[in-house]
């Protein structure tokens, strides 16, 4: 017997077709300044893909109307939240950002990439 999921219906032919994108492939490091590519852009959210070169960084800022997700698939990265505190965090790592939390990123001695996720945000 399978597991219950209320909110999932069996896939018909009118439903969306799946979407998938290879998470290390075709990836696009900018020189001057990190880069972070839409993977998915729609009236329930966004993710990103985030791709820094070493000592790059994203400066201080926050998600006024979402909370903010990260999946850290390659590299290592000091993160900062609304502590202050800079952490290093590697992949296979899960972050989570409240509504309205500051936060950062700088990328430590390899390039870092990593998944961002958005709820509800306006395209």
């Amino acid at each position: 017997m399978g597991v219950g999921f209320p909110d999932i219906h069996p896939a018909n032919e009118s439903d969306p077709l799946m979407q998938t994108h290879s998470l290390l492939e075709t990836l696009e490091f900018h020189d001057e300044h990190p880069f972070a590519q839409p993977l998915l852009v729609n009236k329930d959210g966004r993710i990103l893909r985030f791709m820094l070169k070493p000592g790059q960084s994203i400066d201080e800022h926050n998600a006024p109307h979402s909370p903010f997700y990260v999946v850290i698939l390659q590299g290592k990265g000091m993160f900062t939240g609304a502590d202050g505190i800079g952490k290093e965090y590697g992949s296979d790592t899960l972050l989570t950002f409240e509504t309205g939390e500051v936060h950062s990123v700088r990328a430590l001695d390899e390039p870092l990439i990593f998944l961002g996720f958005l709820q509800g945000v306006n395209a």
